[in-house]
């Protein structure tokens, strides 16, 4: 007799139909598996042998073969156990062939016969219900994730024993399905930083339009501060958002079993020894690197030069495209990764180039040498490039404190709903194609030969011409002004601290 039931597979953050087949012969009794499984599939042999005899069903006294399939795909994780033991049941006949009909079903099995929570249950769930299934069967704690997916009948079971009772019901009582309630309350404050007016208005224009940011400052200036607060003053992310968040945290394995979703904008902090597939993500099974977890949220990279530079580069596409692709032999693997990258790095090695307290120890070959770490086309992808001025000790006297977070993220929800009625979509200055940001915001001739101007002047490229062009438009949405003025090209021209740097250095030699 052969048994069919189905189940998934991970491919990226994308669940992936696999067919579990179950057959039951004369032999000698073992378990055998085909259909391309690693070593955590061939593991659960044991596990489903186990678990079946200690659930007080009889393991047959035959040859039990079971095939995955398509049988090109690899597969992994322990997302079978639960499908396999399923099938061996109703091959003895324990359980009726019938009762998984247009059933999805994974989870893990303890020795004992306990169901176990699976990684990247949501991701299993959206498969689900795009392929019409009658519902998803998994381990109770994947529950409330599972029904984030509107629509799709989830039955959560803590055994093996469970199972036929969960399948035959009409319904079956789990935890109450609840709407996703974006949390983005946090214990930090954007008026816990002191001083900084320019720097924190470059950092509300780069909220407001999802610019990349990149601060320089010796140390003490509130970078990290400022880079830690910008979560709080983003908007909070919609339904459709934080359910790939949270699918991709999923797949990554970061949930704790019972987790839900993902209730705020991700932060992520790499340190500048990261490589570069902890960066982008990777491995033979790839999983998603930091500038996807980051994703629809931010990636703070402090000390920026001491990250390797190929590191940085293998950042460049995927903060262009807003996708990290991956190749590998049997597969081609996407990963979202539309992120806003906030940088942060000293103006010296020594770190205190400019500093009114403290002189700079480097020579000129180091001060060149340090700046050298970081290419041309990685700086082009900072729309914002600004520097920050050591605080005054009179301002630590007062005692007025600055904007609150709740108040500036008012401002900048306002202008990404004027970026969203103007895009007709949820799209940003930044990630929108730059063809429709020009034709949508056309510059008035006399505004456009100022930025033509700035671009000889300061030997810019068509990238940061490009880049200007956009953040100035966002400066203009903070306004609430339709057209381009000349105010907004020129601050959106002063945030351009490294071409103004380096025009410096060539007047200087």
């Amino acid at each position: 007799m052969v048994s069919k039931i189905q189940s998934a597979a991970l491919v990226g953050v994308d669940g992936i139909p696999v067919e579990v087949e179950v057959q039951t012969s004369r032999g000698t009794p073992q378990i055998d598996l085909v259909g391309l499984p690693e070593l955590a599939v061939r593991e659960s042999r044991v596990r489903v042998r186990s678990a079946i005899r200690q659930s007080g069903f009889e393991f047959p006294n035959a040859r039990v073969v079971v095939n995955l399939a398509p049988a090109d795909l690899r597969k992994d994780g322990s997302c079978f156990d639960l499908p396999i033991a399923l099938g061996v049941l109703s091959c003895t006949g324990s359980l009726p062939a019938s009762l998984t009909d247009g059933w999805v079903v994974v989870g893990e099995l303890s020795l004992g016969g306990a169901v176990r929570p699976v990684r990247a249950v949501l991701a299993f769930a959206e498969m689900a219900k795009a392929m019409g299934a009658r519902g998803l069967l998994c381990a109770t704690q994947n529950v409330g994730q599972a029904r984030l997916v509107p629509g799709l009948d989830v039955r959560g079971i803590d055994s093996l024993k469970e199972a036929a009772a969960a399948l035959e019901a009409s319904s079956w009582h789990s935890a109450a399905h609840e709407a996703i309630v974006v949390d983005c309350s946090s214990t930090a404050c954007w008026s816990d930083v002191l001083g900084q007016p320019v720097a924190k208005r470059a950092i509300e224009v780069a909220a407001a339009g999802g610019h990349n940011i990149c601060m320089v400052g010796t140390p003490g200036t509130g970078k990290t501060m400022l880079a830690r607060r910008m979560t709080t003053i983003l908007p909070p992310m919609s339904a459709t958002e934080a359910l790939t968040v949270t699918k991709i945290h999923s797949v990554a394995g970061l949930l704790s079993p019972g987790s839900s979703w993902v209730a705020e904008r991700p932060f992520r902090s790499p340190h500048h020894t990261s490589s570069a597939g902890s960066m982008v993500g990777g491995g033979s099974y790839p999983k998603p690197g930091e500038v996807s977890l980051a994703h629809r949220g931010v990636l703070f990279l402090d000390e920026l030069p001491e990250f390797a530079r190929s590191v940085l580069e293998t950042l460049r596409q995927p903060l262009e495209d807003g996708v990290v692709t991956i190749s590998r032999a049997r597969q081609v693997v996407r990963f979202p990764s539309r992120t806003m990258l906030v940088a942060a790095l000293n103006p010296c090695a020594c770190g205190w180039l400019g500093s009114p307290v403290r002189f700079c120890e480097c020579s000129s070959y180091q001060r060149q040498r340090y700046r050298a770490r970081l290419s041309g086309p990685m700086l082009d992808r900072m729309d914002i490039q600004i520097s920050l001025m050591p605080l005054a000790p009179d301002t630590f006297r007062v005692a007025q404190r600055g904007e609150r977070s709740s108040e500036v993220r008012r401002r900048v929800v306002q202008a990404r709903e004027i970026q969203a009625e103007r895009f007709g979509q949820e799209q940003t200055n930044a990630e929108v194609p730059f063809r429709i940001l020009r034709t949508k915001s056309p510059l008035h001739p006399e505004v456009h030969n100022t930025l033509l101007s700035a671009m000889r002047r300061l030997g810019l490229s068509p990238r940061a011409h490009d880049r200007i062009w956009r953040v100035a438009r966002t400066i203009a949405d903070l306004d609430e002004s339709e057209e381009i003025g000349m105010a907004h090209i020129a601050e959106s021209l002063n945030y351009r601290h490294f071409d103004e740097a380096r025009v410096s250095q060539r007047v200087q030699v």
